[in-house]
């Protein structure tokens, strides 16, 4: 994933904690933690990692809590969640960079992120052809990473 820039991380999460109070919810401090994991990481998390990194804190966290946060820092703008059809949700602080795709290797499940110049210069194009106005976009490429294929397991 790419590296957030110093103190982006506190800037997103200084931006949860005004968006709490905008929609009048409690800014408490599993709330907060929760967010600071999501926010500062610089891999896409799954929520069994979060509450592992919490517990790791010795934070005692319920999922129930993560999940609703997840959902606030999704709804708020601040976290992308991704399904990479592994059975689960993953989340990614999203600060103001570039947009970036993704390679999921179906064997050991790592993500990887990559933009391309030409990629993002295409896709207007493809929509325009087909008269179609572009939104949103997302590209996952699914295969084995370099890792894996050294391994054998390609």
């Amino acid at each position: 994933m790419t590296r957030l820039a110093t103190g982006e991380g506190e800037a997103l999460l200084e931006r949860f904690r005004r968006y709490l109070r905008e929609h009048r919810q409690p800014v408490t401090r599993q709330r907060v933690r929760v967010a600071d994991v999501v926010l500062t990481s610089e891999e896409h998390l799954s929520v069994e990692q979060i509450r592992r990194r919490l517990a790791a804190e010795g934070r005692a966290v319920g999922l129930a809590t993560i999940y609703r946060t997840l959902d606030l820092l999704v709804e708020a703008g601040l976290a992308r969640d991704h399904d990479f059809g592994q059975g689960y949700r993953r989340f990614e602080p999203v600060p103001g960079r570039e947009a970036h795709e993704h390679l999921i290797c179906v064997r050991c499940g790592q993500v990887l992120e990559f933009a391309h110049e030409r990629l993002a210069r295409m896709l207007p194009i493809i929509a325009d052809e087909h008269g179609f106005q572009p939104e949103r976009h997302r590209v996952e490429i699914y295969g084995v990473c370099r890792n894996c294929q050294r391994r054998g397991l390609g």
